[in-house]
């Protein structure tokens, strides 16, 4: 891996802007879903829990994505607000870590974002206990006949409990792929005085 190929490769530049342009390239790319995101959260006592969620909106403020706020996530979030996502994207063969901590968007916010879901994913936050023991799958059904008939004209308010966090980063890992494992990593990592820095790292 020459010097050439590498600054080719990952220019050195704002991790915002980078990004961009990879997730750009990944929206062009992925066949599936190219906004899918793990992301990490830990207990107060720092038992790990990680799963899949939608990015919903980004930019210089943080990564957005929305959940129910009584689920585990939502709980682990709310009373441990530190969380990690990583974006995989298999057609680039590209990876982008981020850290940071959390923050819960304004209602107004959530408020939009929910307006804007279909009616039927609306009932289904309303009928959704998430994370919590479910009898069968008949239970959850019939849950959600009956919140339909109960809202079969006008808009569904959003739900409390439903909600958006932003992930507000305080360090960007890339990752790209190389012949022979010799992988290409570069961290940017925010100082004090808000300014990033940025160095390679061994693969």
């Amino acid at each position: 891996m020459d010097d050439q190929q590498t600054a080719d490769a990952i220019p050195v530049s704002p991790p915002l802007k980078l990004f961009d342009q990879w997730f750009a390239e990944a929206q062009g790319s992925e066949l599936n879903d190219p906004e899918a995101v793990a992301v990490a959260t830990a207990t107060p006592n720092g038992a790990p829990s990680v799963r899949m969620v939608l990015l919903k909106d980004y930019g210089p403020d943080g990564f957005v994505f929305y959940t129910n706020a009584q689920s585990r996530k939502g709980g682990e979030l709310l009373a441990n607000p530190q969380a990690a996502m990583l974006f995989h994207w298999k057609s680039l063969r590209r990876q982008i870590r981020i850290e940071g901590r959390i923050e819960e968007v304004e209602p107004t916010m959530a408020d939009a974002y929910f307006a804007s879901r279909s009616r039927d994913s609306q009932i289904g936050a309303l009928a959704s206990d998430q994370s919590r023991p479910l009898g069968s799958r008949g239970e959850f059904l019939a849950r959600i006949a009956k919140i339909t008939a109960q809202h079969l004209v006008g808009a569904i308010p959003r739900p409390s409990h439903w909600t958006g966090f932003r992930l507000v980063p305080d360090a960007f890992e890339f990752w790209m792929d190389r012949p022979f494992r010799l992988h290409e990593r570069r961290r940017f990592e925010r100082g004090a005085d808000g300014e990033w820095a940025s160095g390679l790292l061994y693969p």
